[in-house]
């Protein structure tokens, strides 16, 4: 450790942590292989909803209107709320094994899937502070409450806009949020000035309803009416137009300054049944990653021509439905300073030789050479925020406030919000060797080398709760500043207000794991 502990409740934190760290060694590798993807994480909530409840949390299932969320309380007497909240999305396309080679999960393709960042460890260390600081608080008679949210589809930034316009936010004294390092410099450290910036997802659907007005009757047509539909262009023609109409227009709907990107995914392209019919249904999402909540609106403008247009063109109708409106994050100095002063005090995570071991032949396997010491230096390293800060702000142009994506951001303008960062295993890369995308999701799932993320984030969030908890000069900083940059708070001058006034978009094709007569797979068969 970098400095001591301050407080008899800290001390029986760690020493919580460090008690349950096998569990919660297991627990990940659980979520980890679960690996389900966004509104479709069906047995990780569940998992987490039952460890809750039998932890002592009472459990609101399905909140917001979100199959696969949920709001749980714990309270210990009055005093401030503190918020802390799970991730346990994976990404489609990704199912990795917790191996040292490239491998599936058992039983499954390599379309299924997989963790990534990984949500796994993500939520895992969040548990595992929400815990131990319950524990202190319990033991040192600590007055106060603790909220702990789970949190779907981040990937598609889904479900915290919807949880903070229906209020699951409000009345926090703080959020502390947690993610993997994933880029340098945010690596061991806390976001001070640049949080991340806003995001709209949208899914345009293209209908084909009425294909016999394609061809007119009468007048000499050289098509029976009974055949007239096979030559109307159909959905799948319209999403083509709209694809292609939309990457042919990107660079021109935005200026070119400050970091944005624009994505898309097809969930929907007619029926696979090639019969001599138009297909009926189509449907293409959007995902636009922007500094600042105007440049989404002017995007989405462009969309929404695009696929009146090509509606139009291909004598279909069209609909625009909402998966994300999330706002721009907010800093706030005073909750960074708490959660860096707590990373500071659990030191950055260490890799011990086994771990390296492990390292190394994932190195060699991915078509690399294996160093003596395989993870890059940064990762045991700690950089303060301002430092970070420094760093960051020499690829952004000076106008640009915020960077990069996530949808925390929306619970910064409900609470003072710490957002840190803890390194996640990365390898150090010999002779300009590039490693595939398996290496990383891999490193996420074996125990030997995730294990010290996840320890040291659970024990930084538990730390920083109990700041908060504990310290009320501290607190009042944080909401003295939360004031202070909203303009008056919530309702301020300067205050966003949620962009959220749409349902919950859980009801469409969401990539998922299906169960048939062939059994369980992926909806991508792993035998095609």
């Amino acid at each position: 450790m970098d400095k001591p502990v301050t407080t008899s409740a800290q001390a029986t934190a760690l020493a919580c942590l460090d008690g349950i760290q096998p569990s919660l060694s297991e627990w990940t590798r659980t979520i980890f292989d679960f690996g389900e993807t966004a509104w479709r994480e069906y047995q990780s909530a569940a998992w987490y909803v039952a460890r809750l409840k039998h932890e002592g949390f009472s459990v609101e299932e399905g909140s917001g209107g979100m199959p696969t969320a949920f709001c749980a309380h714990w309270t210990n007497g009055a005093g401030p709320t503190i918020g802390m909240y799970a991730e346990y999305d994976a990404v489609p396309g990704n199912c990795q094994d917790a191996v040292t080679v490239k491998q599936p999960r058992p039983g499954l393709g390599v379309e299924a899937g997989g963790h990534t960042d990984p949500h796994s460890g993500l939520g895992m260390a969040s548990l595992g502070g929400l815990l131990a600081t319950k524990a202190a608080m319990q033991r040192h008679g600590i007055p106060g409450t603790l909220r702990f949210t789970g949190e779907p589809a981040e990937k598609v930034r889904g479900s915290k806009p919807i949880h903070a316009a229906r209020g699951y936010y409000d009345g926090l004294a703080g959020m502390i949020s947690f993610h993997p390092f994933y880029m340098l410099p945010l690596c061991n450290t806390a976001r001070w000035d640049t949080h991340c910036g806003a995001a709209y997802a949208m899914i345009y659907r293209f209908v084909c309803d009425e294909p016999e007005n394609w061809v007119r009757a009468g007048d000499g047509a050289p098509i029976p009416q009974a055949h007239s539909a096979v030559r109307a262009p159909g959905a799948n023609d319209a999403l083509m137009t709209m694809y292609m109409a939309s990457k042919a227009l990107r660079d021109s709907m935005l200026p070119h300054q400050g970091g944005w990107s624009i994505s898309e995914a097809i969930l929907t392209a007619g029926q696979a049944t090639a019969d001599n019919l138009p297909a009926g249904l189509a449907e293409i999402q959007y995902m636009i990653r922007v500094p600042a909540i105007g440049m989404a609106e002017q995007v989405t403008a462009v969309l929404d021509r695009n696929a009146a247009a090509a509606a139009a063109i291909s004598g279909c109708r069209y609909e625009r439905h909402w998966v994300s409106k999330s706002r721009p994050g907010l800093a706030n100095h005073a909750m960074a300073g708490i959660a860096y002063d707590a990373l500071s005090t659990v030191g950055a995570p260490h890799w011990d030789e086994p771990a390296k071991a492990v390292a190394r032949e994932i190195q060699v396997n991915a078509g690399g050479a294996a160093t003596e010491n395989p993870f890059i230096d940064e990762l045991e390293r700690l950089i303060s925020p301002q430092e970070a800060e420094a760093i960051l702000r020499r690829d952004l142009p000076p106008s640009q406030v915020n960077s990069t994506s996530d949808d925390y951001t929306d619970m910064s303008w409900h609470a003072p919000t710490a957002r840190f960062y803890v390194s996640r295993p990365a390898l150090r890369s010999a002779n300009g060797h590039a490693y595939p995308s398996w290496v990383m999701n891999a490193l996420g799932g074996i125990s030997a080398t995730i294990d010290p993320m996840v320890t040291c984030a659970a024990k930084t969030v538990a730390l920083s709760a109990l700041r908060l908890l504990e310290d009320g000069k501290a607190r009042d900083a944080a909401m003295d500043e939360f004031v202070t940059r909203t303009g008056g708070g919530i309702g301020g001058a300067n205050w966003i207000a949620p962009l959220c006034d749409y349902e919950p978009p859980i009801n469409f094709r969401w990539p998922e794991y299906v169960t048939t007569a062939r059994g369980r797979d992926w909806w991508i068969p792993s035998n095609a």
